[in-house]
């Protein structure tokens, strides 16, 4: 017997209340038998101008419903909140929660029996996954696909990694103010996201990994007419998965998150991926925890992107894009079911590798560990990151005296300071970044070296703060810091001049005072009264978790698959 399709309730009734959902749709000029009982497919769309990154959504829409026309669907696009990470203040991580709220309460209320998720900038895939994991509805992801390679000088340039080599360059009088300028034009040169593996690739990397897209959806540019192909064939998909009922809970499982875990350690993905897998875990209901990370921790770097590499997203699609790099990783996935209906090894099947410089074989990797690694201690005693990969391998195991900026407005007024007591041993500690503090725990955790000190040739600190970088950022920097300093972590006792030992191989990341100081000190701390206290923000700040729990707000926690029975009229 067929299961009747969720639609029915609002477009198969011979009431008023069917009449009101008809009628006004047609006002569209939708006939007849587009409510005739096919399913209703939402196209969920995150496009925006004031989001570059997903500047092209609104043409891939369109491919998503060809392909659901074709299949006897009946495709209805509808916006959700965008998150144009280059472009919103304080910080685009505020409102990825708002937006997964947006996207949940959506989809529930709306009269669809399956779900396109077009999204692609830094916090729209993550925002718009945990609004769908919510509702738990068959879904599927079209990604933005990543910008053209930057181009300067005749050579390739990357967005974020080379804005952050040139901008300490030019503080170094190594590089012209001029010639600085003169990149900003050549470095984003078409609509997508950027193309380093910074997180907006790292998380279509892992999207891809999980299952929840179709095979080569994370690297195709976003200007490549294989794009809009994608789109179509999407568009046929999700029809066929509400008939199959493939909903969204089962693809998105600990085995898939654990490949996800599993391939962002071998593309050198983004520390972001950490906390939005445990944001989309914890609205499935798995117990993901930050320790899991550690299953990434041996795998070796395979994919020679930018931050961790030299090539960019555009040479990673032609080199085959993950499908190789799955294919690498065979023995090593855990089976689990993907949108496709069958197990990822699948999207491994007739992968060939066209440049084993861009994505190395296992026997000859970037480097033989890759994986994000967790530091537990007395600053981090709920856990920190550090991204290997992207560090310098002699600071992975070091000690120094700590020089403390208590918030950002510290660190930015006091860091070109000719006269700041710092070496290249000093460890930067910056407060007042983690989810409550800024709030919204923003991309400022990879601090500039100290002004005096790039002069001198150092292009890399040991970094600590409760804070989030870019997954276009490198160098030695801890990050998520957990309980951060605003929520009475120990970090906010850290003092300048307290020596600070971090071990990466060990694990640990602490300073070097005694318990009964850090009593004292805690006794005298007075906490940083909240900077909002209206709207959204004070709603975040209350309520937020913390990082090690992926700075949700606790909440929207879990999922509510309950029917809607209640009418407006």
């Amino acid at each position: 017997m067929t299961k009747e399709k969720r639609n029915r309730a609002w477009y198969g009734k011979n009431d008023r209340d069917g009449f009101i959902h008809r009628s006004w749709m047609k006002n569209q000029g939708f006939p007849d038998h587009a409510f005739d009982g096919r399913p209703i497919i939402g196209i969920c769309n995150t496009w925006s101008e004031l989001t570059p990154c997903n500047s092209g959504l609104r043409d891939l829409a369109e491919g998503v419903k060809r392909g659901v026309w074709e299949a006897g669907g009946f495709p209805v696009e509808f916006p959700v909140m965008s998150l144009g990470e280059t472009q919103m203040k304080p910080t685009a991580m505020l409102f990825r929660n708002l937006l997964a709220m947006d996207v949940e309460e959506s989809i529930r209320a709306y009269g669809i029996d399956g779900v396109v998720l077009l999204g692609g900038c830094d916090k729209t895939t993550p925002g718009q996954l945990m609004g769908a994991a919510s509702v738990d509805l068959p879904t599927i992801v079209v990604s933005s696909g990543p910008m053209l390679n930057g181009k300067w000088k005749g050579k390739d340039i990357g967005s974020g990694t080379d804005v952050w080599k040139f901008s300490e360059d030019v503080r170094a009088g190594e590089m012209t103010l001029q010639d600085f300028m003169a990149a900003e034009s050549g470095m984003s040169r078409s609509k997508g996201v950027c193309m380093t593996m910074g997180t907006a690739s790292t998380m279509a990397s892992v999207v891809e990994a999980m299952g929840m897209s179709l095979p080569t959806n994370a690297a195709l540019p976003a200007v490549d007419a294989r794009r809009m192909a994608l789109a179509h064939l999407t568009g046929k998909r999700i029809v066929e998965m509400v008939e199959e009922d493939i909903k969204l809970s089962q693809v998105v499982t600990r085995a898939s998150i654990e490949n996800a875990i599993l391939a962002n350690a071998a593309v050198g993905g983004s520390t972001n991926a950490v906390i939005h897998l445990l944001a989309i875990a914890g609205r499935v209901g798995i117990d993901l925890t930050l320790d899991d990370f550690e299953l990434g921790s041996d795998i070796p770097l395979l994919v020679n992107c930018m931050p961790s590499g030299k090539y960019l997203m555009e040479d990673f699609c032609y080199a085959g894009g993950m499908p190789v790099v799955l294919s690498h990783l065979r023995d090593k996935l855990r089976p689990a079911q993907t949108v496709m209906g069958g197990d990822i090894l699948a999207y491994a099947e007739g992968a060939e590798c066209y440049n084993e410089d861009v994505i190395r074989p296992l026997d000859n990797p970037l480097r033989p560990a890759a994986g994000l690694k967790v530091l537990r201690g007395n600053i981090a005693p709920n856990g920190a990151i550090v991204k290997p990969s992207a560090a310098t391998d002699t600071l992975l195991e070091h000690e120094g005296e700590a020089y403390v900026f208590e918030n950002i407005e510290d660190m930015k007024a006091n860091i070109d300071r000719e006269d700041l007591p710092v070496t290249a041993d000093t460890v930067l500690v910056l407060k007042g970044c983690g989810p409550k503090g800024y709030p919204g725990m923003p991309e400022v955790g990879n601090m500039p070296i100290p002004a005096r000190l790039v002069k001198e040739g150092v292009r890399d600190m040991v970094r600590v703060s409760d804070a989030r970088m870019s997954g276009t950022a490198y160098g030695t920097v801890i990050l998520h810091v957990s309980p951060e300093s605003n929520a009475g972590g120990n970090l906010g006792l850290v003092q300048t001049g307290d020596r600070i030992r971090l071990s990466v191989g060990q694990g640990t990341l602490d300073v070097l005072v005694s318990d009964e100081v850090l009593a004292q000190r805690r006794a005298a701390w007075v906490p940083e009264p909240p900077r909002y206290d209206r709207g959204y923000a004070k709603l975040y700040t209350e309520t937020v978790l913390q990082a090690d729990k992926g700075a949700d707000l606790d909440f929207l926690v879990g999922k509510d698959t309950r029917p809607v029975t209640r009418e407006s009229h």
